[in-house]
């Protein structure tokens, strides 16, 4: 058969399989991806493997977490998915659900709010407001998060939510939304309750959920003190006098609980957060706090890898109007390492094969890794068409089928 004749059957044989792509090869003789290397520059042959880490730090807690705020590692815990009394920690949750709805426009800080008498006769530590009298929205939330005053955080639940016990659903919600697995709420305020309790990893959630999600918010876990009704009362957290790198978040406390403290410090644009649960004083919650930040910042690094939509592939593509279409990362990717290996990290990315129009914005099309010398990988994240990649036209599609049947 001479090379004229095969080409025009094989052009009327690719026009008739054009409305749907060659069929997928068995699982037993699919090639096996192709791993492509990212435009980065290459790692040096003889990269630093870092300084030695010891152990964690033994604090005198029932329970612990420390994590990265960027990266989301965990650096230490212990016993950090046990089921524990949150006490007054409760409020994070509280202040939570008050921002979403300050956020959302259905509540603003300048709203007056009206001291029922189940928030005026609030047990435990309280703001001193008044039965009867309105105050507003902003002065209650600095209530809640300097002085934890339960009168003022019940008072904001009765605002959002109707009644405290409508509040504590929505809190639940919130709860379920962040991926606190372990935790349930029945107050706004942490008072003890029968089915109130959480672990240190889901209050760790939540301290990262608040910090990212209501930043314009965030500098009221770190005032000093409060003055309402010619009263000052002043932030439960020493760690805010003791180092200047701490900005919150929230102290708790009762006498089946113990003394709860959820930290968080910022040092060279690194953010740790360490929750500490049932410490026996309130020296002693602090200084495990102190030690864990402390550890976290001698012994680990975290830097950015990619940010939020960059270019790291441009694979080619079948069928498509374009030959190739832009890969890279749905979010920005940071890594927290051991400290001196953040230099020597390599980046690797695997695409899938073959690439077949059409394609949509964000569709998954591989996957990029990061691992550390010695080859662990440390993140492992989708990677994303960054733009579509629609159906080319009729040539395009026939010549592309051809292709990929000698592939």
């Amino acid at each position: 058969m001479s090379r004229s004749l095969l080409f025009a059957w094989l052009m009327v044989a690719s026009a008739a399989t054009l409305a749907a792509p060659p069929p997928a090869p068995a699982p037993a003789t699919a090639p096996a991806p192709a791993r492509v290397p990212t435009p980065a520059a290459a790692a040096p042959a003889a990269a630093p493997a870092g300084n030695p880490i010891p152990q964690p730090p033994v604090v005198d807690a029932r329970a612990y977490i420390l994590l990265d705020h960027d990266s989301g590692r965990v650096l230490a815990e212990a016993h950090a998915d046990d089921r524990m009394e949150p006490a007054s920690l409760t409020k994070l949750m509280t202040s939570y659900a008050v921002f979403a709805a300050l956020k959302e426009g259905r509540l603003k800080l300048t709203d007056m709010v009206t001291i029922s008498e189940h928030a005026w006769r609030a047990e435990g530590s309280r703001t001193f407001v008044q039965v009867g009298t309105q105050i507003p929205a902003e002065v209650l939330i600095k209530g809640m998060l300097v002085q934890s005053g339960n009168d003022a955080t019940i008072a904001l639940a009765e605002k959002v939510g109707g009644t405290e016990a409508a509040f504590a659903q929505i809190m639940n919600v919130y709860a379920k939304r962040l991926g606190m697995k372990s935790t349930n709420f029945e107050n706004s305020d942490g008072l003890p309750s029968p089915n109130h309790y959480t672990t240190a990893r889901d209050m760790a959630t939540l301290s990262r959920a608040v910090v990212r999600d209501f930043p314009q918010y965030y500098a009221w876990y770190g005032l000093r003190e409060f003055t309402w009704n010619n009263i000052t009362q002043h932030n439960r957290n020493g760690l805010l006098l003791r180092d200047p790198t701490v900005d919150g978040i929230k102290t708790g406390h009762t006498d089946t609980a113990g003394y709860c403290l959820i930290t968080s410090a910022k040092r060279g644009g690194m953010r740790l957060t360490s929750v500490v649960l049932g410490s026996p004083s309130i020296k002693a919650r602090e200084d495990a706090s102190a030690a864990l930040l402390n550890y976290g910042y001698t012994f680990y690094e975290t830097g950015k890898v990619k940010a939020r939509g960059e270019l790291i592939l441009q694979p080619p593509v079948y069928k498509g109007v374009t030959a190739t279409v832009p890969a890279g990362s749905p979010a920005e990717l940071y890594v927290t390492v051991g400290r001196g290996q953040f230099a020597s990290l390599h980046t690797s990315a695997t695409v899938k094969q073959p690439l077949i129009a059409p394609i949509a914005a964000g569709a998954v099309i591989g996957e990029f890794t990061v691992a550390v010398p010695g080859g662990d990988v440390v993140i492992r994240e989708p990677l994303v068409a960054l733009s579509a990649d629609p159906l080319g036209g009729l040539w395009t599609r026939m010549t592309d089928s051809i292709a990929l049947w000698f592939k």
